[in-house]
């Protein structure tokens, strides 16, 4: 049976790190070093494996946008040379980046795992090497055709991931969808709801950089602050209210709301806790947002709820059409309310 062949874009990010006097830094062909000194992944069991290291290495701090389109490109120029791909990324972003992945990558029928590590590979206790071995493997011999992030042992759908302890071995959370795959002792793929599929060829459609408020509520909060937000060239606005999408019933601030939606801009509401779904019909605090022009953002992450923001809004979408497809399971990233 022929080796499958994976390819490894290393952005940057911790795991390939190395130590100097001013602490952790990037270093070119330091991660490349690491693994040539890794028998484990070299031995007859593994795929093949190709890396390519951007230039210069990013910090996940510094990910935007058309980072974002440099690594879809990249998937884009090697797809039909390789088996499956893993995108090596700092911690700090990687929900963002494997979120934006999802809806960048329509008819993806190859998967792409996005991995990296809390501890540099270069350290003894360094979690890297588990996770990019248990990455490589997956890949190859489980594939799940879609943008996943692996971390911990776990395989979870990119786009509804959250970073959820800073410095945890455990440092993902996927808060409404249970993970796709476990590496335990024997590796297993879950009974986890498979994202809607399309059919054809591999479409990478654009992201660029869109204006994008977020405002968390909170008690007092005045309607300035969201008049002062939309005063920018916002064309969405994300509105973090309270439990499943409750906010003061301040006429002033519905006002802003209303007169924002009217405008075009798109206001969604999400909760701010960490787990649980936006039902607006709930209570009359969250019935009188939606009379205000807000929709539901479900139970999306605020990570998938950004990029999925920036990419319909790329599309050149009117604002109708945006506020529709943002309520749409269109990656497997929200769950519909049941009909």
């Amino acid at each position: 049976m022929q080796k499958k062949s994976i390819y490894v874009a290393y952005t940057g990010g911790t795991i390939g790190m190395q130590r100097s006097s001013q602490g952790y830094i990037p270093v070119s062909g330091h991660l490349q070093t690491q693994l040539a000194n890794m028998p484990e992944f070299h031995r007859a069991e593994m795929p093949d494996f190709t890396i390519h290291e951007y230039q210069p290495l990013i910090d996940s701090s510094d990910m935007t946008p058309q980072d974002w389109q440099i690594i879809a490109e990249d998937i884009r120029q090697n797809y039909h040379r390789y088996d499956g791909f893993v995108i090596l990324h700092g911690t700090d972003t990687m929900a963002f980046t494997a979120s934006a992945l999802s809806f960048m990558l329509e008819n993806l029928a190859k998967p792409v795992i996005v991995t990296g590590s809390q501890i540099p590979l270069e350290e003894l206790r360094s979690d890297g090497q588990q996770n990019l071995l248990n990455a490589l493997f997956v890949a190859a011999n489980f594939p799940i055709n879609e943008v996943s992030l692996f971390f911990n042992n776990t395989l979870y759908r990119g786009n509804r991931t959250t970073k959820a302890h800073a410095d945890g071995f455990n440092a993902f959370a996927s808060p409404n969808l249970a993970p796709l795959l476990e590496a335990g002792i024997h590796i297993r793929r879950l009974n986890t709801p498979p994202a809607p599929h399309g059919e054809g060829e591999l479409i990478v459609h654009p992201i660029t950089p869109q204006p994008v408020g977020v405002v968390t509520i909170y008690p007092g909060i005045s309607a300035d602050v969201v008049s002062n937000f939309l005063l920018q060239p916002v064309k969405a606005l994300i509105l973090r209210s309270y439990g499943v999408g409750n906010a003061p019933q301040n006429p002033a601030f519905l006002k802003e709301l209303k007169e924002a939606s009217s405008r075009g801009i798109v206001v969604i509401n999400l909760t701010q806790c960490m787990s649980g779904k936006v039902n607006m019909g709930g209570y009359a605090t969250g019935n009188a947002l939606a009379l205000a022009g807000v929709i539901s953002g479900y139970d999306l992450t605020v990570e998938a709820t950004l990029t999925k923001l920036h990419f319909l809004l790329s599309q050149g979408l009117s604002s109708d059409r945006v506020r529709q497809l943002m309520q749409v399971n269109l990656r497997g990233e929200l769950t519909p309310d049941e009909k």
